[in-house]
Parts: C-alpha cells; sequence; structure tokens
C-alpha cells in the first residue's frame, strides 16, 4: 500500500484466495467500499423502517427514524473507510459532519417525497417504493459524498 495505513479490507485481500481480486480492489476501492456500506446501510435503513411498520408507525414517521438510524451508520463508514476522511482539526470536522448530514436531509427530503407521491397518494406497496426510492438515494449520496463533503482539498 502506499502512504495510508492498512486497514481490515487491505488485509482481507491479502489472505490467499483473496489475492487475485487486490488489483481490481485497489483500482476500485472507494466504489467498492461504498457499495458494501451503502448496502449495509440500506440493511439498516429498509429493515428498521419495515420493523417500525410492522409495529403499526405511519410510514413516513417511520422513514424518518430509520434514516436517523442509517445516517449515523453511514457517516462513521464512510468517513472512516471509504473516503478516509482525517480531519485536521474541529473546525474541519464540524464542517465535514454538517456537510454530510445536509447533503442527507437533502436526499431525506427526496425519499419523502417519493414515499408521499407512491404510498401515500397512489397507495403503492410501501416496502417496494422504499427500496426503489433507497436504490436513487444510494447514488445521490455518493454523489454529495465524493464532490462535496469529502473531496480531497
Amino acid at each position: 500500500m502506499t502512504e495510508r495505513k492498512k486497514d481490515i479490507f487491505d488485509r482481507i485481500m491479502e489472505v490467499p484466495g483473496f489475492r487475485i481480486f487486490e488489483p481490481f480492489y485497489r483500482k476500485h476501492r472507494e466504489v467498492l467500499l461504498y457499495l458494501l456500506f451503502g448496502g449495509l446501510t440500506t440493511v439498516i435503513s429498509i429493515g428498521s423502517y419495515g420493523y417500525l411498520i410492522y409495529l403499526g408507525m405511519e410510514p413516513l414517521i417511520a422513514n424518518v427514524i430509520s434514516w436517523i438510524l442509517a445516517v449515523l451508520f453511514a457517516y462513521v463508514t464512510n468517513s472512516t473507510w471509504v473516503f478516509e476522511a482525517r480531519p485536521q482539526n474541529l473546525a474541519e470536522r464540524c464542517r465535514q459532519i454538517l456537510g454530510f448530514y445536509g447533503g442527507r436531509v437533502a436526499t431525506l427530503l427526496m425519499e419523502e417525497t417519493i414515499l408521499l407521491l407512491f404510498v401515500e397518494l397512489l397507495a403503492w406497496n410501501a416496502m417496494l417504493v422504499k427500496v426503489a426510492a433507497q436504490v436513487l438515494v444510494v447514488v445521490a449520496n455518493y454523489v454529495i459524498s465524493k464532490l462535496w463533503v469529502f473531496r480531497k482539498r
């Protein structure tokens, strides 16, 4: 590896049997980790949403609660492993956190609008709409994180 410290994912690529994937992993590391953690974030979001719907909660309220849980997980994983954000001081960390949450609020509003239109107004299946909305949210969140929040200065 170059200048950065090896993490658990780099060490996995050193395990016999995984070494064949190392060149691909090195070339596409950021996107692969984003997809991994984006997938896990989506599982947290959809899982908690489904559970709250099962408990009888209104879909829009359940979505906000699932969003809070998912964004907390996403910030930690994105800043630590995906974009390897290493703020130099507290002001930089605060800017990063505010930017991350601000971007996520924008995509939450996008998702809430999709749920309002398709679940509340058109009475489509809440889980199917949630899954479709998550695809759009993951793409939008990557663009926001890459180009705005964790961009290299």
